[in-house]
């Protein structure tokens, strides 16, 4: 009888994470423990490393590691606000799904732009940079890859042009997450800072970076018009002629007056959240405009009691405001559609569960953190930091971070997970050598994108090009160039940030 050879398969981000913190207890039974004096705020004091009795963790303490992860401990804050924050986001999205607003208004764009296909390429690209930089848009551009590639294909281009424009267009948006819940909220949440800080600076590197990509999907796609068989999937072409032959579809996609209100509300839910989480007042001590409407409006006799007396103003948001601001226009969104209340129940419900698994990933990488602090061992890898790092400069501390991350985003390629597992231990050491915990964060992210452009382990690449019949050999070949610069690109910038 033949046997069957059981191929290895990856195990799931749970299992990694589950094996980190059983490593991580084991750690505590060899690594000496310690702790730092704290400030008031809870930043620890370089320099005052004590050592203290050793608090090895067991079996009970690795079970109980998740759980912890999601509710706190004394010396651990809990996940359960940015856990909440992504069911609810994901309820919201849920809900505008549910409208089709945003896959009809991409289809009204190709529509509009059909026999100017070239437009296409930078306008919906910018699109999807600010989807994967606002809301980590990923797994939603599958959807659109069966109208891309027959577009792209009739005027002359290839596959992978129509794949470049979703799939790269969203993970450089990814790489300069801006306000991305799943990786900058995760992230700063775990280093107890604001999502906003660090924002400009992220803005700055998402226009270079998207400009950089634009120009070079164009540049192929220029290259492939004029000479077809410069595509790295030439050999395909004439199949692909025949199998992603247009299909002029019944559907008009033509936006309802409903649906455009809803890409208004979907816009402005992000532009509101950014505009809470901007700390207006540290930026400018005379920018206190917001301040003084809300004091102004809760003073309003009648109306700022209706409104709620207790708001707060905008630049002083955290976790709990923008998910109370998801959920309220999830709300408006269902008033404005027309939804039944079983129509919106059902949709918030099944965009909640599409984000449960994320949420989940959370919990159980801040049990890392828990085991480490529980076992005191926290404070000496901060230590062994410190006295490595002492003499190392801002910009080859935040280069090193940025390749360390690389290796770590195959190894954990959730990024709500690996911010959660690392962004405790690489935060702090951070400011042993002078770099902003939001630049670690955007070392993180930006490693995180650049992975995911090309990693075989991601959903999103592989089904993008299996739906394209791209090989990820020739899609390796393609993007090698574009990844080398965007490489260069973002260690240029991290350095010059880190040194200003």
């Amino acid at each position: 009888m033949d046997k069957k050879v059981k191929k290895f398969k990856m195990p799931s981000a749970y299992t990694i994470l589950f094996f980190l913190i059983i490593a991580v207890a084991i750690l505590t039974w060899i690594i000496p423990a310690g702790q730092y004096a704290t400030t008031k705020a809870g930043n620890i004091i370089a320099g005052t490393y004590k050592a203290r009795t050793n608090s090895p963790q067991g079996i009970w303490d690795v079970f109980m590691a998740p759980v912890n992860g999601m509710v706190g401990t004394a010396n651990t804050d809990g996940s359960i606000s940015i856990s909440l924050f992504i069911l609810v986001i994901g309820g919201f999205l849920g809900v505008v799904n549910k409208t089709r607003a945003i896959d009809d208004g991409i289809s009204a764009i190709i529509k509009k732009n059909s026999g100017k296909e070239k437009a296409i390429i930078p306008i919906l690209m910018i699109l999807f940079a600010i989807g994967g930089s606002t809301f980590g848009m990923g797994e939603e551009t599958i959807a659109f890859y069966p109208i891309l590639i027959p577009v792209m294909i009739s005027v002359g281009y290839d596959s992978i042009t129509a794949i470049s424009i979703a799939l790269v267009g969203t993970q450089v948006g990814c790489l300069a997450s801006t306000v991305n819940p799943f990786a900058t909220g995760v992230a700063s949440q775990t280093i107890n800072i604001s999502p906003g800080e660090g924002l400009i600076s992220r803005l700055v590197l998402l226009i270079i970076t998207t400009a950089i990509s634009i120009w070079y999907v164009m540049h192929y796609a220029a290259k492939i018009k004029k000479d077809p068989s410069k595509s790295y999937v030439f050999e395909r072409r004439q199949k692909d002629l025949e199998e992603f032959s247009m299909k002029q579809e019944s559907d008009d996609h033509e936006l309802t007056g409903g649906q455009k209100i809803v890409i208004w509300l979907f816009g402005a839910t992000f532009v509101i959240m950014i505009a809470g989480l901007i700390p207006w007042s540290n930026l400018n001590s005379s920018w206190t405009f917001f301040d003084s409407f809300t004091k102004w409006l809760t003073h309003v006799p009648f109306l700022g009691a209706l409104i709620g007396q207790d708001i707060a103003p905008l630049g002083t948001w955290y976790f709990s405001e923008i998910t109370t601001l998801f959920f309220l226009m999830s709300v408006i969104v269902m008033f404005v559609f027309h939804m039944s209340e079983s129509e919106y129940i059902n949709a918030f419900m099944e965009g909640m569960g599409e984000f449960l698994s994320v949420a989940i990933i959370v919990c159980v990488a801040r049990g890392i953190q828990v085991i480490m602090n529980n076992g005191y061992i926290t404070a000496t890898v901060l230590h062994f930091g410190e006295t490595g790092l002492q003499n190392l400069s801002s910009a080859i501390f935040i280069v090193l971070t940025f390749i360390f991350y690389i290796p770590m985003s195959f190894l954990i390629p959730s990024t709500s997970g690996l911010a959660a597992a690392t962004m405790g231990i690489m935060g702090p050491l951070g400011k042993f050598s002078g770099v902003d915990g939001s630049l670690v964060i955007t070392a993180y992210q930006a490693a995180s994108g650049w992975v995911n452009l090309i990693t075989p382990t991601s959903g999103v690449v592989m089904g993008a090009l299996a739906i394209g019949h791209v090989n990820i050999v020739s899609w390796w070949k393609y993007m090698w160039k574009l990844m080398a610069i965007l490489f260069v690109v973002v260690a240029g910038y991290l350095v010059v940030v880190s040194m200003m």
